[in-house]
């Protein structure tokens, strides 16, 4: 039986990385995937007339449409084109048809995993939304910056739908050019002269200076002017709901400038903030300073929830950067003696593989929201444009291009390399938070190989434990979000089954390493090593179960055989989660709302009413009896204890006596993974040690009491005390 097991888990190990080296292969050629995605979208979809598609251009990943030998237009996925991506930090997959005359015929979403969409708003009113940009003239938005369009965005899916509005509109504009689609032409090759920032002018300035000269550009709108912005929109909503107040009161006035210029940076930042600046930006980075005053926030609150700033983005051609959380610092105050005072200060900073140039035009464009129902917003963006003053820029010379660059095919080369790149450039803006992890996780693994030297102390296991699940808890789960779920299995398995892709795991570091964790993990330890241990939302649980502890809160223990019955419900709900999955993964994804992860994790109990009241309503049960979903509702757990029957050790140590007389380690054990004979169960066990602290306790293991009486009954009558005993000295009668 050992055998087979070995043979099992080598047999998955290989299946493993054979399955990844293929993906190594295929990712290898991005142009693959509009391929596979037009193979479930038929060619009709955009071009009614069209009889197929043709073969894929060589210059861009473009899919002609045909009817006979006539080409009605082309089909490309916009994430072959565009780095754009989603809440979640995974791409937004969309197929989108265009014609001769740089028209939109059809937008069809294909793939995303955006948690905001999955989990509180039918996937139908985002795909209509994306299918109404189907009639979208590409020539006017080459013309007015892609911002020829109004945005229709679903409020609670704000970030998504731009996301989608920002990759359709970005990827239309690279094909049309590529093409020449409706007279527009590429951008000619840059051959005049290259500027950067020059390091060398570093005399701090004032305030006065910057605005007169235009190192700082401002955005101000009164109340007067957003009314009459409303109403020439038209939604009669809007304009029924105008804001308050006299038409000349501030409602945003906002000033940007580049804040890695040493003279603007030294001025509005000091010395001593500039420098701590320049230190935490990489290679290549750089960074903006905002201001802001007025009724509206430039900010808003959307990033404290999901750690994107939505109401701002920085627009320079057809690049477009959107802020996250940890691409933020505020300021306290500004360094220049004469600057007027402002609510929000604060510094965002550019990432280096953007592509963004300091000495070209950009726009910072700003979102403006309107409420016009309970829960319904619509939105108008103003734009703050800024160009960098010459005087702070210095001519560098350009190395020539290499020929060998050039030919038919190099066009299609920068948007490979953007999407091959992707992940790995995801992965790089996450180093501190992968280390922060790979030094848990070694953590982690240390003790699960000397449990035994850890859990000699009673006091010391405790403490480590609890400190060790507020990290989980805080950092991994609501800071980083980094919450396993059944979905997770549900989809991998669908991958394998039909395209695999390794690009959705990769996207996310913190969950894939996790995962990679959880596969060893499960060899060596079983399910316990994660649910126990590293689960965010049974972090959650326990930690609320031993407040409630603290304050006397009456625990509940089920009869035996009624415990032993329920395990058997989360085993049921996985497997009709994952037939469910066979018929259809998005309606496994809607029922796999079992999981209260979503709410309590990555959205913070920021969702509707019926969801917080589910998740709630499982945390208070966890007050009385420790781990209740864990126990006996998990799916995860359940998806996870199957594979941990092929887990090749037996850690935990345990005594003859265990079960026959002492009962204490089942008694004791929170979540009854014990058999009143003393057998543990490895399906129920969570890894939590204490059978381990319990096994070698002087005061609370029979065994051991009995021991250490015998030991001291020798001692008496030898007359050999314990600290002696190595060098066998007797004591004098």
């Amino acid at each position: 039986m050992r055998a087979l097991r070995l043979r099992t888990v080598f047999l998955l190990i290989f299946t493993f990385f054979l399955s990844a080296s293929n993906y190594a292969i295929a990712a290898s050629d991005s142009s693959n995937r509009v391929l596979n995605f037009s193979k479930k979208v038929e060619v009709t979809k955009f071009f009614p007339k069209a009889d197929r598609y043709g073969e894929l251009r060589e210059d861009i990943a473009v899919l002609p449409a045909m009817a006979g030998e006539e080409v009605l237009g082309w089909v490309f996925l916009t994430t072959d084109l565009v780095s754009t991506t989603g809440y979640s930090g995974k791409p937004i997959d969309t197929l989108v048809g265009i014609d001769p005359n740089g028209m939109l015929t059809s937008v069809q979403l294909v793939k995303h995993a955006e948690p905001i969409v999955l989990i509180g708003i039918p996937d139908s009113e985002i795909k209509q939304v994306t299918e109404n940009y189907a009639g979208l003239d590409i020539k006017k938005e080459a013309e007015q910056g892609g911002s020829a369009h109004e945005l229709d965005i679903i409020s609670g899916a704000t970030v998504t739908i731009m996301v989608i509005d920002d990759s359709v509109v970005r990827a239309s504009l690279k094909v049309a050019r590529t093409l020449g689609i409706g007279g527009l032409k590429g951008a000619e090759a840059d051959t005049g002269p290259k500027f950067v920032i020059d390091p060398d002018k570093t005399t701090a300035s004032d305030w006065m200076t910057l605005t007169g000269d235009g190192s700082l550009r401002r955005l101000t709108l009164d109340v007067g002017q957003i009314n009459a912005a409303f109403v020439e929109q038209g939604n009669p909503k809007a304009i029924k709901r105008p804001a308050k107040g006299p038409d000349t009161d501030s409602y945003v006035d906002m000033y940007m400038g580049l804040a890695d210029v040493p003279v603007i940076g030294r001025t509005i930042l000091g010395d001593a903030e500039y420098a701590n600046l320049k230190k935490r930006m990489k290679e290549g980075d750089h960074a903006i300073v905002v201001l802001g005053r007025g009724r509206y926030s430039f900010k808003g609150t959307g990033y404290v929830r999901g750690g994107i700033f939505d109401r701002i983005q920085l627009i320079q051609n057809d690049i477009s950067v959107r802020f996250k959380d940890r691409q933020h610092k505020r300021l306290n105050v500004i360094d220049a003696g004469d600057a007027p005072t402002f609510k929000e200060l604060d510094i965002f900073t550019i990432p280096a593989d953007s592509g963004f140039d300091p000495s070209k035009p950009f726009r910072l464009q700003l979102l403006v929201h309107r409420e016009i129902g309970a829960i319904e917003k619509t939105f108008l963006t103003f734009d703050l444009g800024y160009q960098l003053p010459q005087q702070y820029l210095k001519k560098v010379e350009v190395a020539p291009v290499a020929a060998e660059g050039t030919g038919e095919g190099a066009a299609a080369a920068p948007a490979e390399e953007q999407r091959v790149e992707l992940w790995q450039r995801i992965w790089n803006d996450r180093q501190v938070d992968i280390a922060v992890l790979g030094v848990a996780l070694t953590i982690l693994t240390g003790v699960f190989f000397f449990q035994m030297q850890v859990a000699k102390s009673e006091k010391f296991t405790f403490w480590f434990r609890i400190g060790f699940l507020t990290f989980v808890l805080v950092w991994l789960g609501w800071m980083e979000n980094a919450q396993l779920s059944v979905v997770n299995v549900l989809a991998l398995f669908s991958a394998l089954t039909t395209e695999f892709s390794w690009s959705a795991f990769l996207m996310d570091p913190l969950v894939f390493l996790l995962w990679f964790a959880v596969a060893a993990a499960l060899i060596f330890w079983g399910r316990g090593a994660y649910c126990g241990w590293l689960c965010p939302f049974g972090a959650l649980q326990e930690l609320s179960n031993r407040i409630a502890k603290f304050f006397k809160v009456p625990q509940v223990t089920l009869p035996w055989g009624l415990h032993e019955r329920l395990w058997a419900l989360k085993y049921m709900i996985f497997l009709g989660l994952f037939g469910l999955s066979l018929y259809s993964l998005a309606v496994a994804e809607h029922y796999a709302e079992v999981e209260p992860f979503k709410t309590a994790i990555i959205l913070k109990f920021q969702r509707g009413w019926p969801y917080v009241l589910f998740a709630v309503a499982l945390l208070a049960a966890g007050l009385f009896i420790e781990r209740f979903y864990c126990r006996y509702l998990c799916p995860l757990g359940a998806a996870l204890a199957i594979p941990a029957r092929l887990r090749m050790f037996d850690w935990l140590k345990r005594y003859k006596e265990c079960g026959n007389p002492c009962a204490r380690c089942e008694k004791e054990c929170m979540v009854g993974a014990i058999h009143p004979e003393g057998h543990i169960n490895p399906n129920e066990c969570l890894n939590c040690l204490h059978c381990q602290v319990l096994y070698q306790s002087d005061d609370k293991c029979p065994v051991c009491i009995k021991k250490l009486a015998r030991r001291k009954k020798f001692e008496a009558q030898t007359g050999i005390s314990k600290t002696e005993k190595g060098t066998s000295v007797k004591q004098p009668a």
